[in-house]
């Protein structure tokens, strides 16, 4: 029985960081966003869209899976469960319905229902995504190749304007989850047919 407090107790005090150290969303899980048999909203979400953070353009909530990542990622007096929440005043712009040339060339995998850039424009959130942040575009392990990043949708503020960047998406069951495999070594050269006799 003493064994058993003693692992109950440190189970408490060691399963907080142990879930922080294997990142965010590892720790969530599928069904800490999804599930199937009780969905609340779009996308058999698992948690309640945020209706209570309005868009300050439209004084509207807002829709789709970026009312998914905000039940989460707001303060809780704005609907959110307040981890790393997000702020449209000081953060990068989401729920985007319409994309000023001047300003940015967003390539269109990272556009959603009918050009609207939302969260997912720049993060992909699911476990599998090897990225900083979960951002669709390779950034270094502590995003010191930030400039990689900017540079997919404002190359001419960036010092790569001529560079492509690979974009990442979970959502493509038909790419390959790890490094493609090296392609076998060409087969030795045959022998040349020897001269028919005469």
């Amino acid at each position: 029985m003493r064994y058993l407090k003693l692992l109950s107790l440190l189970l408490a005090f060691v399963g907080p960081v142990a879930a922080k150290a294997a990142g965010g969303h590892e720790s969530v899980g599928c069904t800490g966003c999804h599930s199937l048999h009780t969905a609340k909203g779009e996308m058999i979400f698992a948690v309640t869209p945020n209706t209570k953070y309005l868009n300050p353009k439209t004084k509207q909530p807002f829709q789709g899976v970026t009312a998914l990542c905000l039940a989460c990622h707001a303060d809780a007096d704005k609907g959110g469960q307040g981890f790393a929440p997000v702020s449209q005043h000081t953060s990068h712009p989401f729920f985007v319905t319409a994309i000023n040339s001047r300003v940015a060339h967003v390539p269109p995998e990272l556009l959603r229902d009918n050009g609207r850039f939302d969260c997912l424009g720049c993060h992909d959130p699911h476990p599998s995504n090897p990225n900083y942040k979960y951002l669709r575009v390779g950034v270094g392990a502590k995003g010191e190749k930030i400039d990689a990043f900017c540079s997919v949708c404002h190359g001419a503020k960036t010092d790569q304007l001529a560079a492509k960047q690979a974009i990442f998406s979970s959502m493509d069951e038909n790419r390959p989850l790890t490094a493609p495999v090296a392609a076998p070594a060409a087969p030795a050269a045959a022998k040349p047919a020897a001269a028919p006799k005469k």
